[in-house]
């Protein structure tokens, strides 16, 4: 047993993938917690596929793949926050014709590119044993500024998240608050594909909100137990994934899924186990 928690950590890539791996769980915990309140995980999953083009283009220049996709991340979030103001057009209607629009400009950039394949591989499913150390610092950095600035805005976000209408009431800049929100999750989400790929940073970014949803009634302590769920459910499931030989960014996922669920179930005040108890004491007291 001893054995399985320290050899992982023999390993140079291991600890550069365990350190990524925190610091995005983290992360996306914390800004989950936020796109949770508001309802945004569509726009979770459109900024998602909406960094493609960067990366691509970055992958085609050589140059950093995590400053690619945030550029691409926050003109498409731009461009989304601007087209959404036209009162014809839903935000969601606007997000799905971006990220669609990215997407396919992505995938043209990338074929270009020798290699393709494999490299198209990689962004898809991750590649978290393959970070290097140039990764590790610009996740930490980037991390740690999205922190601040969270910490910065979380009365503003909170209010908008809880009551748009009396947030703009009260003179709150919504637009500007909105821009900042969804530039945020860009960098979130890009820091985190390495970790568990294009496809499955979603759930790193909303499963941990979730699961603390279903735990607490408390922002604050939403805010605090988001990320430490998405930081165990990332070590879990690279340590699964090195022991098992399997693919850590699905490994990391699936961990996280079954915290959701046994939260479902086993949560003290909303869990499907308390809720049959609470309905089956208010039969038995009205009927007894």
């Amino acid at each position: 047993m001893i054995e399985f928690f320290t050899e992982p950590w023999t390993h140079v890539f291991m600890q550069r993938a365990f350190l990524v791996v925190l610091m995005s769980g983290i992360v996306c915990g914390v800004i989950g917690t936020h796109v949770a309140l508001r309802g945004m995980a569509f726009i979770g999953d459109a900024v998602a596929h909406s960094v493609f083009p960067g990366i691509a283009i970055a992958f085609v220049l050589k140059t950093s793949l995590v400053l690619g996709g945030i550029v691409a991340g926050l003109i498409t979030a731009l461009s989304v926050a601007v087209f959404s103001q036209n009162r014809r057009l839903k935000e969601d209607t606007v997000i799905g014709v971006f990220f669609a629009a990215a997407f396919g400009l992505g995938i043209v950039v990338m074929s270009t590119a020798p290699g393709y394949g494999g490299s198209l591989e990689s962004f898809l499913f991750g590649s978290v044993l393959g970070i290097g150390n140039a990764d590790v610092i610009t996740v930490a950095i980037a991390g740690a500024v999205l922190l601040l600035i969270t910490g910065a805005l979380h009365k503003e976000f909170v209010t908008v998240g809880l009551d748009r209408e009396t947030a703009r009431s009260v003179g709150l800049p919504i637009f500007w608050l909105d821009l900042a929100m969804y530039a945020m999750v860009t960098v979130a989400i890009v820091i985190s594909i390495q970790a568990v790929g294009n496809i499955l940073v979603l759930a790193l970014l909303i499963t941990p909100a979730a699961c603390a949803r279903l735990l607490t009634d408390r922002i604050g302590v939403m805010m605090v137990m988001a990320p430490v769920i998405g930081a165990v459910s990332g070590l879990t499931g690279l340590y699964l994934s090195y022991a098992f030989n399997l693919a850590a960014g699905g490994l990391i996922v699936l961990t996280a899924t079954a915290v959701f669920i046994a939260c479902w179930v086993f949560a003290p005040r909303h869990g499907l186990l308390s809720r049959r108890t609470s309905r089956t004491a208010a039969v038995v007291s009205a009927n007894p």
